[in-house]
């Protein structure tokens, strides 16, 4: 029986946000928290990260409380710390001192060997009108895909 998969996505990341780098990160996680992420109870809305003392935190991950483990659950919104190589952590501190850059949480999953990892993303926000030109080439995508298929 296979396990479900656990892909848990920032839809309004890529929105909000023009990606320019991503990264792929390990989370330092306690007890029930990885119980909670197989169980899909987890919330990427809002989510960033910011660096203190030279390592990466997210801040804003909401994992809901786990059901069954009253007694020693864990605090739902607490900053987690990310695991990164020293050089990409070195190198994403340098690129997001830049004005207007910022680094944000887009992607939750549990890879094959069942750790729980976390795509962030080196990010510019978008200006109003980019949102709307995006909004704009999507809906022609989709007019262009669904008069093909007739």
């Amino acid at each position: 029986m296979d396990k479900p998969k656990v892909n848990i996505r920032n839809k309004r990341a890529s929105h909000d946000y023009e990606f320019i780098e991503t990264y792929t990160a390990g989370i330092v996680l306690t007890g029930t928290e990885i119980k909670s992420i197989r169980a899909g109870k987890v919330s990427l809305v809002d989510t960033f990260c910011y660096f203190h003392r030279g390592e990466l935190f997210v801040k804003g991950m909401n994992i809901s409380e786990y059901w069954w483990g009253s007694y020693n659950n864990h605090d739902p919104r607490r900053d987690r710390k990310l695991l990164l190589q020293r050089k990409e952590l070195a190198k994403l501190e340098r690129k997001s001192q830049e004005k207007g850059l910022t680094i944000i949480a887009t992607r939750l999953f549990i890879n094959d060997r069942g750790l729980a990892k976390l795509d962030i993303a080196l990010a510019k926000g978008k200006k109003e009108y980019d949102k709307r030109e995006t909004l704009k080439l999507k809906d022609a995508k989709r007019e262009m895909d669904r008069h093909l298929k007739i």
